[in-house]
């Protein structure tokens, strides 16, 4: 990191999409320094303060109105825990930073479990999030569901995050072929959420910055119809954040908008960030947490609770797959990939 600020420009926008009533989608963006979580132009321009800046998309789901409680929630639960804890900690690292991104997540996820439990009437509903926070010169992304993050950086986007779902696991073990997940019909089952399950293994990367980097953060309402390619030729051809949200939106609509659409871009600049020299590696890569820098780790206030829910598979719809009938999915894409291997 060179010495000199860090500026952040930052627009977010949530459409309903062309075939949904209502939106379950949510987005937050937060000065973590001064404690602004809000669109107002302090924080759409502002420096990067000592304690970074938060950028966060959820996408709930559980039927009703249980989806945007869902995510309304772990957006305003992540962020608070943020600003309680982290603007205050005395251990001011990286480290630190990384370990209070994943405990917020953890934590989001317990309250919104035991919530769950104690309103049966929205039991079962569930929410993705990517949550990025910007400290210093680094983006630490952490992941639960299949929200995305991606980097542009010369013209070129990256996408940051691996979707946790059902595809990617079968494209993991060579299975399918990433155009087939793009098509498949299982595309939206994914593997985790917050709320359905006491527990939850959080995703954390990281990426460090460069001058002029744009971050974009979205739903797969936005992801399922926009390759990354077009995502990275929206932003070199817009300047203005605003327009670039307001053309992916548009595109994505143009194609069916069948579910609620968010993005979030985030473009950074300054002295304090190294100039592209267009050969650092852009993409996913896992933070790993160290035993040292996570001491006064807080335990999620699920784990005394008796009888938890039995873990399970989250889809869009909100309905949950029992780990059996995941089992027997994959099983059944093994014997169908055997079959075609040795009758073709």
């Amino acid at each position: 990191m060179t010495n000199g600020p860090v500026h952040v420009s930052v627009f977010g926008k949530t459409d309903l999409g062309r075939s949904r009533d209502h939106n379950e989608d949510t987005f937050l963006v937060a000065d973590l320094s001064t404690g602004k979580a809000s669109l107002q132009p302090d924080v759409r321009e502002h420096e990067l303060g000592p304690r970074g800046s938060l950028f966060m998309v959820a996408d709930g789901m559980g039927g009703a109105a249980a989806g945007e409680i869902a995510s309304a929630m772990a957006a305003d639960m992540i962020c608070r825990h943020l600003m309680d804890t982290w603007r205050t900690d005395p251990e001011n690292t990286p480290e630190r930073f990384a370990f209070r991104m994943k405990e917020a997540v953890e934590l989001a996820n317990g309250e919104l479990f035991t919530y769950a439990r104690e309103h049966p009437e929205v039991r079962g509903m569930g929410t993705t999030v990517t949550a990025a926070g910007v400290y210093r010169a680094d983006l630490y992304v952490t992941q639960i569901g299949d929200s995305r993050a991606y980097l542009v950086r010369d013209g070129h986007a990256s996408q940051l995050t691996r979707d946790q779902s059902l595809t990617q696991r079968l494209v993991d073990a060579g299975e399918l072929t990433e155009e087939e997940a793009e098509h498949s019909e299982r595309r939206n089952i994914i593997l985790q959420a917050l709320g359905p399950d006491a527990h939850v293994k959080v995703d954390l990367s990281h990426q460090p910055l460069r001058q002029n980097d744009v971050l974009v953060i979205c739903s797969d309402g936005l992801s399922g119809l926009v390759k990354r390619e077009e995502i990275g030729e929206m932003v070199g051809r817009h300047e203005a954040l605003a327009d670039v949200c307001g053309a992916l939106i548009d595109l994505a609509n143009e194609r069916g908008g069948p579910d609620n659409i968010t993005v979030i871009a985030a473009r950074f600049r300054g002295e304090g960030l190294e100039p592209s020299d267009g050969e650092a590696h852009v993409g996913y890569r896992t933070f790993a947490m160290d035993p040292a820098d996570v001491s006064g780790e807080v335990t999620s206030p699920v784990e005394a609770m008796p009888e938890p829910i039995a873990p399970g598979v989250v889809a869009p719809t909100g309905a949950g797959i029992r780990p059996a009938t995941l089992v027997m999915l994959a099983v059944g894409f093994v014997i169908l990939a055997l079959f075609l291997l040795f009758v073709l």
